[in-house]
C-alpha cells in the first residue's frame, strides 16, 4: 500500500476512532446533514452533484461520498430534503458547495419548513448504511426486509406487536404478501432523538428469514388492519384484526376477521364477514383503520376503529369485536378546516389518539390531492372528543411530489403527559406524478416528532 493510501486510511480512520476502531478502506468524505435549528441530524436529505448523481443522508444523516473525480474540487449539491432545505441563491438555485476530500468531515445545514421533526426510518435495509460505509460500527444486524408497507400496531402481552402489509426481500421482485410482523418491548425508544434504531424482533422461518404471518385462504395478498388486542370474558388477552384479500390493483373481493394464535404465532381465520362474488354490497360495516379506547361522558368504555376518524364502535372486549350485529356505525367528519385560512382539508388516511399534554383528542392525516404531493401532505388537527368536531387543522409535513400515507400515531411510545407526540407514514413514490423512487428509503415507514409545546400549537 502506498504513502497516499496509507495517508488516506489513517485520516479516516481518526475521523470514525469515536464509533469503535473501525475503518474502511474506500476513499470516502464524510458529509453530515444537520437541523439548522436543534443541530439533529437530518435523514433522508438529497444532495446532488450537477451531473445528477445523487446521495441521500442515513439515519444518522450522513453520506459517505465517494467519487474520485470530484475528490478535492469545488462541487455544487442540489439541496431537497421534503420539508427541510436552504435558501435559494440569486439564481434561485437551492443548494451548497462544498470541496470534499478524503478522510474530511464536512457539514450541510438544513432549515425545517414545518413543524414535524423527521427522526428517521424504521424499516428497511441500511438505516445507517453510509455511517457502515465510514466504519461507524453502532446499530443493530440488518433484518433481510428491504421495504413494507404500512403499520399496524398494538400492545399485547406485554409486548408491542408490529404488522407490516406487502415486504420486499431481496431473492425475488416478489416478496411477503401476507403480511410481515415484528415484536418489541413496550417501550423501544431509548431516545426520542435521531439517530432513530427500533429494535424490531421479526417472526422467522426455519431458515431465519422474515415470514408471512396470516395466510388467509384464497388468491392475492392479505392486508390486515384494526389490529387491537382484547380480553375475553375468561380475561385473557386475544390479539385480533380485520383482514382483506386483494386481486389486481386494489381490488379487494373479500373481507372478514382473524385471530392471533399464541402456539403457531400466526393469524388464523375467524370469520368471512363479506365476498364479492355474492353479489353483497361493499360498504358493509368493518372494524377498519386504527382503533382507540374510548370512555365517553356517561363513563361508558367504547372500542372505536376510524381511519383517521371514527365510523365505527363497539364494547372493548373480545366477544363483542366477534359480533357484527352488535357493532354500531358513527358519521366521520369529511373535512377539517385549515387554521391559517379555513380552507376544507380532505383526510385520506389517518389516525386519533387522547394527549395527555394537550387535554384533547389529536390526529395526523394525509390530505387527499395535496398542493406539493397527491398523498404526502400530513395535518395535525384538535377535537375535544375523538368524533370531533375537528378544528384547525395544521400542516406539519411536507413531500415534493413523494407520497406519505397511512400516517399512525404512537401515543405509547411516550408518556401520557408528554408533550412528544411520534408518528409514522409509508414513504413512497407510488401515486406520485413520476417519481423517482428514493434508492432504499423507498417504501419503508419513516417516522416523524412533534412537540406540542412549539408556540405554532397555541
Amino acid at each position: 500500500m502506498d504513502q497516499v493510501r496509507t495517508t488516506a486510511l489513517a485520516a479516516i480512520l481518526t475521523i470514525t476512532s469515536h464509533a469503535g476502531g473501525g475503518f474502511a478502506e474506500e476513499e470516502i468524505c464524510e458529509i453530515q446533514i444537520l437541523d439548522e435549528e436543534n443541530g439533529w441530524p437530518v435523514p433522508i436529505v438529497e444532495l446532488r452533484t450537477t451531473n445528477s448523481v445523487r446521495f441521500f443522508s442515513d439515519n444518522r444523516g450522513v453520506i459517505a461520498f465517494d467519487l474520485p473525480d470530484l475528490m478535492g474540487r469545488e462541487v455544487w449539491f442540489y439541496v431537497e430534503g421534503h420539508g427541510y432545505g436552504v435558501k435559494p441563491d440569486g439564481f434561485g438555485y437551492r443548494g451548497v458547495r462544498l470541496t470534499p476530500e478524503v478522510g474530511k468531515h464536512l457539514t450541510v445545514k438544513v432549515n425545517r419548513e414545518l413543524p414535524a421533526k423527521r427522526l428517521g426510518r424504521i424499516t428497511g435495509s441500511s438505516l445507517l448504511g453510509e455511517s457502515r460505509k465510514l466504519g461507524w460500527d453502532g446499530g443493530d444486524p440488518e433484518s433481510g426486509v428491504l421495504g413494507c408497507d404500512s403499520v399496524q400496531i398494538a400492545a399485547h402481552n406485554g409486548k408491542l406487536f408490529w404488522a407490516w402489509g406487502d415486504t420486499k426481500v431481496s431473492k425475488y421482485p416478489l416478496g411477503l404478501f401476507q403480511a410481515s410482523s415484528a415484536t418489541t418491548g413496550l417501550r423501544p425508544l431509548q431516545n426520542l432523538e435521531p439517530p432513530l434504531q427500533v429494535p424490531l424482533e421479526y417472526f422467522r422461518n426455519e431458515k431465519g428469514e422474515v415470514r408471512n404471518v396470516a395466510r388467509m385462504p384464497g388468491e392475492g395478498p392479505t392486508w390486515l388492519s384494526g389490529y387491537v388486542s382484547l380480553p375475553d370474558r375468561a380475561g385473557k388477552s386475544r390479539l385480533v384484526s380485520t383482514y382483506v384479500k386483494v386481486k389486481g390493483f386494489l381490488d379487494i373481493y373479500e373481507k372478514g376477521l382473524c385471530v392471533w394464535n399464541e402456539e403457531t404465532e400466526n393469524f388464523e381465520l375467524e370469520s368471512v364477514l363479506w365476498k364479492k362474488d355474492e353479489g353483497k354490497v361493499s360498504e358493509i360495516l368493518f372494524p377498519d383503520g386504527h382503533p382507540v379506547f374510548y370512555t365517553d361522558e356517561s363513563g361508558e368504555e367504547w372500542l372505536l376503529f376510524g381511519d383517521p376518524f371514527p365510523q365505527l364502535r363497539m364494547k372493548p372486549t373480545f366477544e363483542a369485536w366477534r359480533k357484527p350485529a352488535e357493532w354500531e356505525k358513527l358519521a366521520p367528519q369529511e373535512s377539517v378546516p385549515a387554521r391559517e385560512d379555513g380552507k376544507k382539508i380532505s383526510p385520506h388516511r389517518g389516525s386519533v389518539a387522547w394527549s395527555g399534554f394537550r387535554k384533547k383528542w389529536v390526529s395526523v392525516f394525509t390530505q387527499k390531492e395535496g398542493e406539493s404531493s397527491r398523498l404526502g401532505e400530513i395535518w395535525y388537527a384538535e377535537a375535544s372528543s375523538p368524533m370531533g368536531p375537528w378544528e384547525n387543522a395544521i400542516q406539519v409535513v411536507t413531500h415534493d411530489n413523494y407520497t406519505f400515507y397511512n400516517p399512525r400515531l404512537h401515543p405509547d411510545l411516550t408518556d401520557v403527559d408528554s408533550p412528544i407526540l411520534l408518528f409514522e407514514g409509508t414513504f413512497t413514490h407510488t401515486f406520485a406524478e413520476r417519481a423517482t423512487p428514493v434508492p432504499q428509503h423507498d417504501y419503508n415507514q419513516v417516522m416523524y416528532r412533534l412537540d406540542l409545546d412549539d408556540t405554532v400549537f397555541d
